[in-house]
């Protein structure tokens, strides 16, 4: 165990692209929620030493100044790694000297920033508003206090949303420098306000096509495309995702949150009337090992460098290609092998779906 997730379930406003577990701010809950939360890192954690971080949400950043101190004051519970990588989720709305100065306080070194888009159209239909220039100035503010670390969300496939409207986006996002972008496809999700405003998604033909100029263009740019949705520079690559895609244990604290400790899968309750009452798990799983090693393919070949069969045999004592059919897949071109990597190969990289299907 290694790594541990802390969930801020809230937001000054709803995006209407969010499935995520949200509500909106209220005082009276964010403090009884923090209290909550101190209690169940209390009880949960065993005292490893932690090498990353990361608080997400709904939106962190959205907390006042003392509930923030009182929340990352929580994060010195844990005994942590001298290379510990301390991510923190903000709206750019949220960033200014202050919030900054608290992060570096408590020695948060990587922010992901929720930018999504710059295009109007696409700010209107995904309820967000900001501009580059606002961007252009936090960016400038993030960097006077020597954060080394910033990713910022790329959302694109957006209902309406044209080739030459991507182009430009891009193009703005590397204006600012990032160190870091991650990228979504937009999927209408169930319950979401786009969904119940009968929004219809752009044609599988141009999602496709928009994802292979985002990955040629920041392969140019010199990012490192080291997982399907995620692009580095050299060394900036999240070492907390990177928890999740080597199928490696980690704490999830918090309302709605995941974790995996022990060979058990466990989600948080997504109710703050029961979370608030101590009522925190919502549903787990104990894995069989057969379970463990389905998530070591569906996570492991997330990665563009895949998995490696000698890592595999060592993990489990098996070969891979006695539990899963990698032989049909290899010849067929679904998968290839490079230096006892398997991989999904770029150019299938975006139905990797059915691969995974055709494998488990």
């Amino acid at each position: 165990m290694k790594s541990v997730y802390i969930h801020i379930p809230f937001c000054k406003s709803i995006c209407s692209y969010c499935d995520f577990c949200k509500m909106f701010y209220y005082p009276k809950w964010a403090h009884d929620y923090l209290v909550k939360l101190k209690e169940e890192i209390e009880d949960a954690y065993l005292g490893e030493q932690i090498d990353t971080i990361y608080i997400g949400g709904g939106t962190p950043s959205c907390l006042r100044e003392k509930e923030l101190e009182y929340l990352l004051y929580l994060t010195q519970i844990f005994k942590t790694t001298p290379s510990l990588e301390f991510t923190f989720e903000c709206n750019l709305e949220d960033i200014n000297e202050p919030l900054l100065k608290i992060l570096k306080r408590y020695h948060v070194n990587r922010l992901s920033i929720g930018i999504e888009s710059f295009i109007e159209q696409n700010l209107i239909i995904l309820g967000r508003s900001h501009t580059f220039e606002s961007a252009k100035e936090k960016m400038a503010m993030i960097r006077t206090y020597g954060f080394k670390n910033v990713n910022l969300d790329l959302i694109y496939a957006i209902p309406k949303e044209t080739m030459k409207d991507l182009k430009k986006d891009l193009q703005l996002f590397l204006k600012l420098k990032p160190d870091h972008i991650s990228t979504y496809s937009l999927i209408l999700e169930p319950h979401t306000i786009l969904t119940r405003n009968h929004m219809k998604p752009i044609s599988e033909d141009l999602d496709a096509s928009m994802y292979e100029f985002i990955c040629k263009t920041l392969k140019k740019k010199g990012f490192t495309h080291y997982e399907v949705s995620n692009f580095a520079l050299k060394g900036k690559e999240s070492r907390h995702n990177l928890t999740y895609w080597n199928n490696e244990e980690y704490y999830g604290f918090g309302l709605s949150a995941s974790g995996y400790r022990e060979n058990i899968r466990y989600t948080n309750t997504l109710s703050i009337t029961e979370y608030l009452k101590g009522n925190r798990l919502g549903k787990s799983e104990i894995l069989s090992m057969q379970d463990v090693m389905e998530h070591e393919m569906m996570l492991g070949l997330r990665k563009m460098e895949g998995i490696s069969l000698k890592d595999f045999k060592e993990k489990f004592g098996v070969e891979m290609s006695d539990v899963f059919p990698i032989t049909p897949l290899l010849k067929n071109g679904d998968l290839k092998c490079k230096k006892g990597r398997i991989y999904i190969p770029m150019e299938k990289i975006y139905v990797m779906n059915e691969i995974l299907e055709k494998m488990i």
